[in-house]
């Protein structure tokens, strides 16, 4: 299938964006505290037979509303002042970002409206509707999804949380590998999985401040490699209608996540569909906890690339456990 590529020079745009810093990160951390689990590290002995490296799995698929995304939906939620939170906050999402943002306006009192293409799966439909969140559904294309979030946005006045474009967001982000720092000394690389880039940025953030020795790799479908393309290019390429299993991944980056990857990250390894099915299943079966397949992208890679890690001190940054058990990826 012809997928539409397109390349974007971020240079000029970064310059006058909102960056967050390395005080923002400890600002959030503490703003978020309250409503957030402090997730556990977990290791196998089996994995690290078979990667060569000592792995340290930061469970964010533990964390509230089951993925990382609570930090950064609920850093900017309790960002808000009294007068903004009165309009409400609205976003656009495939997934767990949804169901964190109406998660968090929940907690804080405020209504969340959330553009979900059709498609989206109905396991994260419910639960933005569990959490008191509306939907509004739309085709399944990024375009379809802007404009209805723009449509929505005129007419209430919400305040709109990007997934990963965000500055609030992605210092909310970057609290969970804050918080891995502290947990583990002396890592040698951290491997997060890479979408839009909200988290790799915030792992940007917070490592190039607190550790910068410390190599970061972004672990990402080779279905949907636009964050790899761009990497290689030296800008950003985008590529519409992804598919792949891992579906929290199949957006773009954006200039101010750009920013981040193109400083900071080391590379940008790709994994197959069945390679990282084979990785979730064997975190199932090995470690006893449930990952979706976006959270199996790291082991993947460190799997494919034993050479790259062999001897070392990895972390990963296991990102959500939000699986239909009764349609599991990859299942007959």
């Amino acid at each position: 299938m012809a997928l539409l590529r397109l390349a974007i020079r971020a240079t000029d745009e970064t310059a006058s964006m909102d960056i967050p810093t390395f005080e923002d990160v400890l600002k959030a951390h503490e703003r978020i505290a309250p409503y957030i689990h402090r997730t556990p590290v977990m290791t196998s002995s089996y994995l690290n037979q078979l990667t060569g490296a000592e792995i340290f799995f930061k469970c964010e698929n533990l964390q509230k509303v089951g993925a990382f995304k609570a930090r950064g939906a609920s850093n900017a939620v309790f960002g808000l002042s009294d007068e903004e939170a009165k309009r409400g906050v609205a976003t656009h999402s495939s997934g767990n970002h949804a169901g964190a943002l109406s998660f968090a306006a929940a907690l804080r009192g405020i209504d969340a409206t959330v553009v979900m293409p059709h498609n989206a799966p109905a396991a994260k439909k419910a639960a933005v509707r569990s959490y008191g969140g509306k939907i509004i559904e739309c085709e399944p294309t990024q375009a379809a999804r802007e404009a209805t979030l723009e449509q929505l946005v005129a007419e209430s006045g919400a305040d709109v949380v990007h997934p990963y474009d965000d500055p609030r967001v992605i210092a909310g982000q970057a609290t969970c590998v804050l918080e891995l720092h502290q947990q583990c000394e002396a890592l040698d690389a951290v491997v997060a999985p890479i979408g839009g880039g909200g988290l790799i940025s915030g792992t940007c953030l917070a490592l190039s401040t607190l550790a910068p020795e410390i190599r970061i790799y972004a672990a990402e479908p080779a279905a949907a490699d636009d964050a790899y393309r761009s990497f290689h290019a030296g800008e950003i390429v985008t590529r519409d209608a992804q598919q792949s299993v891992a579906d929290g991944l199949k957006t773009n980056l954006r200039p101010r996540t750009w920013h981040f990857v193109s400083k900071f990250v080391s590379d940008v390894l790709l994994a197959s569909e069945n390679e990282i099915l084979d990785a979730m299943y064997l975190t199932w079966e090995r470690m006893k906890i449930i990952i979706e397949p976006s959270s199996a992208v790291p082991l993947a890679v460190m799997l494919k690339n034993r050479q790259l890690f062999e001897g070392q001190r990895v972390g990963i940054i296991i990102t959500g456990g939000n699986v239909d058990l009764k349609h599991c990826p990859g299942c007959k």
